[in-house]
């Protein structure tokens, strides 16, 4: 059985944001949420690397393990979604998540709370698939229409990859392969600089 999961290489992302602009616009995504996001890390020094993050559907997802209510349940392809008609928005899986993933939605200028939203890796939700109440509550589910996510086929690079676990390892693995830089690829290193580009400190004074 598959395994979806997301993974974005930070060496070919350009930081164009298709994937943000084709996940609003395939599921409708209201105003004030993106359920997909760009971050840049070292931005504006040589060097920099953009990376695109949404729900990564994890394996032991944090968010299912904290939220009171079960309203977050995994799929026979381990894709990680929720149910908005049992969400009380406590917001609980919002600070579980390392990602970020999970969001209130956002209306007016101080916000307003209620069910969360999040990436639904274009599986929709509990509700009969392609139905108008689905598309309502989580967006398209291309999943049941034999297709990948929407932010991952937009991605003119192919850094945004989605699909089976093992067939996305087997390509990343193929990639470093092919780059030789062998483990510095990815990674804290690659992130934050080597030890030995920082600056040296300065020699101290004395015979």
């Amino acid at each position: 059985m598959a395994r979806m999961k997301f993974i974005c290489d930070a060496e070919r992302c350009i930081e164009c944001n298709a994937c943000v602009t084709a996940c609003k616009n395939e599921h409708e995504v209201p105003w004030g949420v993106n359920r997909r996001r760009v971050v840049t890390i070292n931005d504006g020094v040589p060097g920099e690397r953009s990376i695109s993050v949404a729900c990564m559907h994890c394996s032991d997802a944090p968010c299912m393990a904290v939220c009171p209510v079960d309203c977050f349940y995994k799929t026979t392809e381990g894709i990680v979604l929720h149910d908005k008609d049992l969400c009380i928005g406590c917001g609980y899986c919002f600070y579980a998540c390392p990602f970020g993933a999970p969001q209130f939605p956002q209306d007016g200028g101080f916000g307003l709370r209620g069910k969360m939203d999040k990436c639904t890796f274009c599986a929709g939700g509990p509700e009969p698939d392609g139905s108008e109440a689905e598309f309502k509550k989580y967006g398209r589910n291309r999943i049941a229409e034999g297709k990948l996510p929407a932010c991952a086929e937009m991605c003119s690079t192919k850094a945004l990859l989605g699909g089976d676990g093992d067939v996305l390892a087997d390509i990343y693995r193929q990639r470093v392969l092919v780059r030789g830089k062998g483990a510095e690829v990815w990674g804290w290193a690659t992130a934050y600089g080597r030890p030995e580009q920082k600056q040296a400190a300065p020699a101290g004074k004395g015979g």
